[in-house]
């Protein structure tokens, strides 16, 4: 049946991380005690403020069609949270509101991409990036960012990777899946390179600004001399808890955010109108509900990191935002059990899934072989018990 389908979906790789949710999801109803390390979505509820605004948006019979962009209030609240944190100016009509922030990701690259254009990824990347790339047929450019250089790729390597088809840079901070954040300095010297370049274009995906360990957030969209070539994204899901609500949002140059509203607008319209008068209570919000989540992120990344100091080989290095520990394997690459040999990351986590049920994501799916993903968006003691059989679990490799 693969040949009647397009050539475009024949291309299109399945998302590694939900995938491997969908497997936890199938064993945990066979009845197996599976620990689930995999997906990027924070365990807490969504505060209690937002779900009431959401619940008299109802009752106020906000039930009917939106703009495209989202309604006015919200793309407003917008404006007034990228300047109060990120120093960012912008007017609401360039803000359009979407359907999660990969949305806007995908509207901005299918709104600037054309077939051959060349597309940096500072790897490793998230899962979706690469795709939708591929969506656009465009051709994503990796650049090999390692665990010494604290997943963070340097102003050389990007310039050397540019070429005359460069259309777009494509990175997040804090990233997924490796939690490094880009520091002020290290985002001005970027910048400065791109400034150099004034045929492409940043798309910076910032969805985990507020999961932030660090001394704040940094925006590259801040710097004047190039901000006409940045496109900002971020949303509601992870900082407030809100993944199911679907609201993410991009702001831009005007005439990039009105081509990302003119392909929305034939392909699913607005986001849902109830999610958006929740995602304005989130924008007015007290930040104070955001870092009671944050410092209990905090206590779990240390709880991870010293727990993983306890299993020979693996390499980490102290992820400093987000809520994912990417820990090198290579030790592990050609060792056995007697039955069963890996030779690839995914093997590693294939082998911890069915020995020990625990679930954590290949790096090769983020461009980064010999690497895994683990989440440490769950309770502390699933984490102590997923690296504690974990740890049983790689000692039977010899």
């Amino acid at each position: 049946m693969k040949n009647i389908l397009s050539d475009r979906i024949n291309k299109l790789s399945e998302s590694a991380t939900l995938a491997m949710a969908g497997l936890c999801r199938e064993l945990k109803s066979q009845g197996q005690s599976v620990v689930d390390l995999s997906l990027g979505e924070p365990d807490f509820n969504t505060p209690d403020i937002v779900k009431d605004a959401a619940k008299t948006a109802i009752d106020n019979n906000f039930t009917f069609y939106t703009p495209v962009s989202g309604y006015l209030d919200l793309r407003k609240a917008i404006c007034s949270k990228l300047k109060r944190d990120n120093n960012l100016d912008y007017t609401p009509e360039q803000i359009v509101v979407s359907n999660g922030a990969k949305q806007s990701i995908a509207n901005a690259v299918l709104s600037l991409v054309n077939p051959g254009d060349e597309v940096l990824l500072p790897a490793p990347f998230w899962v979706s990036y690469s795709e939708i790339i591929k969506l656009a047929e465009g051709v994503p450019v990796y650049i090999n960012a390692k665990i010494d250089a604290d997943f963070k790729v340097t102003p050389e390597q990007v310039e050397a990777a540019i070429t005359p088809k460069t259309k777009v840079f494509l990175f997040s901070s804090p990233c997924n899946p490796t939690g490094s954040v880009y520091s002020k300095e290290e985002l001005r010297k970027l910048a400065e390179i791109f400034a150099k370049h004034k045929n492409i274009y940043i798309i910076a995906d910032e969805i985990y600004e507020y999961i932030n360990f660090k001394d704040g957030h940094q925006s590259i969209g801040q710097f004047d001399f190039i901000k006409e070539n940045v496109i900002t994204i971020n949303g509601v899901s992870k900082g407030f808890a809100m993944t199911g609500w679907r609201i993410g949002y991009l702001a831009a140059p005007t005439f990039i955010a009105k081509a990302c509203d003119k392909l929305q607008g034939q392909i699913t319209s607005a986001p849902s109108s109830i999610a958006q008068k929740a995602a304005l209570m989130a924008m007015n919000a007290d930040l104070a509900i955001v870092k009671k989540m944050v410092k209990i992120f905090k206590e779990r990344r240390d709880l991870v990191l010293s727990l993983l100091k306890e299993i020979p080989g693996l390499k980490t290095n102290t992820p400093e935002g987000a809520f994912y520990v990417y820990p090198e394997i290579s030790y592990y690459i050609g060792k056995s059990d007697g039955k069963t040999k890996i030779n690839t990351d995914n093997d590693f986590c294939m082998y911890l899934l069915k020995s020990v049920q625990v679930a954590t994501v290949p790096g090769s799916a983020f461009g980064a072989p010999n690497y895994i993903r683990i989440s440490y968006a769950t309770s502390n003691d699933l984490l102590v018990e997923a690296i504690h059989r974990m740890k049983k679990a790689l000692a039977e490799l010899k």
